[in-house]
């Protein structure tokens, strides 16, 4: 299984939720694992996701998500899971 992790932080509007997990759904990328929470009005989810199947290579999904998350006003980053826990290993 290969995995990535998605993250997005913004001022909280209504619909974040649906367009990333509709972008998702429609690229074959099944969610594993997903958190969020609003605080003061700002938006944060952390997500854990199955690429196996995915249509899209990584580095496509990442590019894709990052332009969502321009076009509903938050920041969205994707990156492999091996990565992600190199960067954040204390």
């Amino acid at each position: 299984m290969r995995k990535c992790v998605i993250t997005v932080v913004g001022k909280d509007t209504v619909g974040i939720i649906a367009k990333v997990c509709t972008y998702l759904a429609e690229t074959d990328i099944n969610i594993l694992d997903i958190s969020q929470t609003i605080v003061d009005g700002y938006f944060n989810m952390m997500t854990i996701a199955d690429v196996t199947n995915s249509k899209k290579e990584i580095a496509t999904v990442a590019k894709d998500l990052e332009e969502l998350g321009a076009s509903v006003g938050v920041m969205i980053h994707c990156q492999r899971e091996e990565i992600f826990e190199k960067m954040h290993r204390l």
